[in-house]
């Protein structure tokens, strides 16, 4: 689910991304769930961040943590915030239909030890400007988050 100015619609996650085989052939696509904030004015994301940006509604998000082999999940959330969101971009695709890739830029604080990245939560008071402002503007709003996080270690695999 993503909200993308227009209402909260329902969207497959992942860019689809099509290589080819060694003689040349389509491979199945596998998905970009992921958009780094770095290569926001890239080829393959340009496009979606200039015209389609979304808020991606989240009550936390997860990373593995731990050794090779014996990962566990640990859950980030937002204590002042019990559903917050983070920032999307979205696109029509012709293999799966309407698709978003969650924004990540530089980990924050409470994620650093764990992963160089993390998603980019957005205000309540940004949210317009990320849906509709100024694609340099919106750009600006992706910067690792500086408030408080809850973390929730799991054994969950």
């Amino acid at each position: 689910m993503a909200y993308d100015g227009d209402g909260l619609r329902s969207k497959g996650w992942g860019f689809p991304l099509t290589l080819k085989g060694k003689q040349g052939q389509p491979l199945k696509p596998k998905p970009l769930n992921n958009t780094r904030a770095d290569k926001l004015g890239s080829g393959f994301w340009k496009a979606s961040f200039v015209n389609r940006r979304c808020l991606i509604p989240l009550n936390a998000f997860a990373e593995a943590e731990g050794a090779k082999g014996s990962k566990t999940r640990t859950w980030f959330s937002l204590p002042d915030q019990p559903v917050f969101t983070a920032a999307g971009i979205w696109r029509d695709s012709a293999e799966w239909g309407r698709v978003y890739s969650m924004v990540m830029t530089d980990a924050c604080i409470a994620v650093e030890d764990i992963h160089d990245r993390s998603p980019v939560p957005i205000s309540p008071g940004n949210r317009t400007l990320r849906l509709a402002g100024d694609p340099e503007e919106a750009k600006a709003l992706c910067a690792p988050y500086r408030g408080e996080m809850a973390i929730d270690r799991t054994q969950t695999p």
